[in-house]
């Protein structure tokens, strides 16, 4: 059997074609979570077997399929094992496809889209797609560097006129010029929470550019370089005399994906979920460039390490 491809090759067509059978589903995601082959969850030991039947039996010798053991710790594991799919019921192929169509949506689908299109019922689709979304949460060791632009906006409703609060949520985003990005949801624009974002996201020796917002001021400090564009003044570019191109335009051209995917896909979102959602958005932006089957491919060895139960999130 093929278990392996080049990710290129993968589209829409070719997962149903070709990988709508359980055996080559799990064949292929096997391949993608372990591409040096089977590795125990429980001790992270690379000697593993396949279990089979029991001997003098109608079935003996036959491969119990997906089913491994581990020849240090003795524990049996699949390939979901240690994942966001750990104990779901759905079968793979439909955990497949869910990923390559979230992974492939560039505004965004609904989970009731989700549910008609994989045959689901609406929650089973609701949960999995937010499952999908916490694993493609960045790597927070990782910082950004180089010159990195740096904005935040509002995301939600319009707000109570009679109270005069706000339901609208801050997202920051943070992208290198040319290169990734990480983006947070914070409680409100202060100069406490943004300062903890950039020393979170960014290294030191970086160049941070911002609009005049004042709660930049003195985090920016902390950095190599600070330059703030004056948007009141109609200015969107700054030329600086080291040569930088300072602006929040790629801030910018995200909110207004993520916004599209709010408004035309999802319709509301809570405060709890939107970090979820912004995952997502981040995801596929930090993985623009590649094709949509290599971007599955990226995101499956991602559902390692991270668990998310339907308790956390009713």
């Amino acid at each position: 059997m093929k278990t392996k491809i080049d990710a290129d090759e993968i589209n829409l067509m070719t997962l149903a074609r070709e990988y709508s059978d359980e055996a080559k589903a799990r064949a292929l995601f096997e391949s993608w979570r372990w591409p040096n082959g089977p590795v125990c969850p429980h001790c992270k030991h690379n000697e593993v077997y396949s279990i089979t039947s029991k001997a003098n039996t109608k079935t003996a010798n036959k491969a119990r399929p997906g089913l491994y053991c581990c020849a240090a710790c003795r524990k049996t594991f699949t390939a979901t094992v240690g994942t966001v799919l750990e104990d779901s019921h759905i079968p793979l192929s439909k955990w497949v496809m869910a990923i390559f169509i979230l992974c492939s949506s560039k505004k965004a689908v609904s989970a009731l889209q989700l549910s008609r299109m994989l045959g689901l019922t609406y929650k089973s689709a609701w949960f999995m797609a937010h499952r999908i979304r916490f694993s493609m949460g960045d790597d927070k060791s990782k910082k950004l560097s180089g010159v990195i632009e740096v904005d935040e906006t509002f995301v939600g409703g319009k707000g109570d006129r009679a109270t005069k609060l706000s339901r609208k949520t801050p997202v920051v985003a943070l992208i290198e010029q040319d290169g990734n990005m990480k983006a947070r949801v914070v409680p409100n624009v202060s100069q406490k929470n943004l300062g903890q974002v950039l020393r979170e996201c960014v290294n030191k020796d970086s160049v941070i550019c911002t609009d005049e917002h004042g709660a930049y001021r003195n985090p920016g400090k902390e950095f190599k370089a600070h330059h703030a564009v004056v948007h009141s003044k109609y200015e969107y570019v700054l030329k600086t005399p080291d040569g930088i191109s300072a602006s929040t335009n790629h801030c910018e051209s995200f909110f207004a994906l993520l916004k599209r995917g709010v408004h035309g896909a999802w319709h509301n979102v809570s405060r709890e979920h939107l970090p979820k959602y912004v995952n997502e958005f981040a995801f596929r932006w930090n993985t623009r460039k590649m094709t949509d089957g290599a971007r599955l491919a990226a995101a499956i060895p991602m559902i390692e390490g991270k668990r998310l139960t339907y308790r956390q999130m009713a």
